[in-house]
């Protein structure tokens, strides 16, 4: 009877020393998929600055063709655009800070 006893009794060691080492290994899975997931949103995130640093560089460009071309209005419009730009920048950082 204690041989049974004492057999149960390393079985059921022997059970959670493996239960254990099965909740490690769904710990490290989980973190492996954790980052996995950061590092697919970081690289959508480089893609979309990436985009719209393109965009702003087309956008400056024509701005400075437009302001070579010499016309007045043109000249105008892209001084109430820098204007209108530092404005919203001014008002925002007193919202936000």
């Amino acid at each position: 009877m204690s041989e049974a006893f004492e057999r149960e009794r390393q079985n059921n060691s022997r059970l959670d020393e493996l239960s254990a080492k099965v909740s490690a290994l769904r710990g490290v899975t989980v973190d492996i998929y954790d980052n996995a997931r950061d590092q697919v949103v970081i690289d959508n995130t480089n893609d979309t600055f990436s985009n719209m640093s393109s965009s702003l560089k087309g956008s400056a460009g024509r701005l400075t063709r437009m302001a070579a071309s010499g016309n007045k209005v043109a000249i105008l419009k892209l001084s109430a655009i820098i204007i209108g730009i530092f404005i919203v920048l001014y008002y925002l950082s007193k919202i936000f800070l």
